[in-house]
């Protein structure tokens, strides 16, 4: 896999894993105990620190893209092991008389 590659899936992963974790961990004036600013909307974070959550975003998504580049590697895991639907019947199938052509 090119360097290239690895670079877009890990920002594709470093991006999934921001947005996911930025509800947690995040409070309130109200739930914190701190003096709204006027004007202040009632959801909004009183210590929002966007320096931790790119840290943790960035750990998680290298984690993440590594294990994805290793998979793709050595294929632990592939289309196959995660088909799930069952096969079509027979009398369905291409070629066969009723069925539909491929």
């Amino acid at each position: 896999m090119a360097i290239t590659s690895i670079a877009a899936i890990y920002l594709l992963f470093f991006v999934m894993t921001a947005f996911v974790m930025l509800p947690f961990g995040v409070r309130t004036a109200d739930e914190a105990g701190v003096e709204k600013v006027p004007g202040q909307a009632d959801s909004a974070p009183v210590d929002f620190r966007p320096g931790r959550l790119a840290a943790r975003a960035a750990g998680i998504a290298a984690l993440v893209t590594a294990l994805y580049v290793l998979n793709y590697e050595y294929g632990w895991i592939t289309l196959a092991d995660i088909d799930v639907l069952p096969k079509p019947p027979k009398d369905l199938q291409a070629g066969q008389p009723g069925g539909h052509p491929a």
